[in-house]
């Protein structure tokens, strides 16, 4: 088993989700852990708390660069750095590309791409400095493969894959790993939201808004867990993952397969 007792994992838009399973994953592996997000901050905290390491929080809003290097001060200061790093925070905007508002393309981008670019550019030297390192940027199958009006999404994950490459080169001769992570559909407050908005404007049911949504996509019509992408976390952190560089690793239910 991974034993992660002593490393310090800094996982964004934790506090629900995708970002909430990854980091009780690491925690129960003996990792400390600093929360960031919007979401409720006391219930996350409880939920990763009953495993064994340190929970710290920073609220961060991470289409800030400031904020950013404030919550990389903290967890310098409170747990001298992020051995580990997990950039996950997203938002997401549904539009066509002639109807996409300029603001909501910068935001898209900030928070699903440069975020990642601010918290590696300062977590680098750190780990280098220790010798070791794991960043895991949460993309996406929309990393990948494109779908209409998610134009700034598409984008962002692409390129997040892009940085996640370049840096694992920069890194290759370092035990500083650079890998991304490419789910498909999970069910998190993110996509319950277009379930809910694709039932009300087509006017079926949650439950067959749910079943259309997935096998649209996803041939497996099974949602991807938190738990899954928390355990492939945890192996690309592992020494097993040593030689792991620059992968985009789609975990999708088959939806890249077609």
């Amino acid at each position: 088993m991974t034993d992660l007792k002593g490393k310090t994992a800094l996982i964004t838009g934790s506090t629900s989700g995708i970002g909430l399973g990854i980091a009780q994953v690491l925690a129960a592996h003996g990792a400390n852990v600093v929360l960031n997000g919007f979401g409720d901050v006391l219930a996350a905290q409880e939920s990763v708390t009953r495993y064994a390491g340190r929970v710290g929080y920073h609220g961060a809003d991470l289409a800030q660069p400031d904020q950013i290097a404030d919550l990389m001060r903290y967890v310098e200061s409170e747990f001298g750095g992020a051995d580990i790093l997990v950039n996950n925070a997203g938002i997401q905007h549904v539009a066509n590309v002639q109807d996409f508002a300029p603001e909501r393309w910068d935001a898209v981008i900030a928070i699903n791409l440069s975020a990642a670019f601010h918290t590696m550019r300062l977590a680098i030297d750190g780990m280098k400095a220790r010798g070791w390192g794991r960043i895991i940027n949460i993309a996406s199958t929309h990393g990948l493969v494109a779908s209409a009006q998610k134009s700034a999404y598409v984008a962002a994950k692409h390129g997040l894959i892009g940085l996640t490459k370049a840096a694992a080169l920069e890194l290759a001769q370092t035990g500083v790993t650079c890998n991304a992570i490419c789910p498909g559909w999970v069910k998190t407050p993110l996509v319950e939201k277009q379930i809910a908005d694709r039932a009300a404007a087509t006017g079926i049911s949650v439950a067959q808004a749910t079943r259309d949504l997935l096998i649209e996509k996803q041939p497996s019509a099974e949602f991807v867990t938190p738990q899954q992408l928390g355990e492939l976390a945890l192996f690309l952190s592992s020494n097993a993952a040593a030689q792991v560089r620059g992968a985009a690793w789609a975990m999708d239910g088959g939806w890249t397969a077609q």
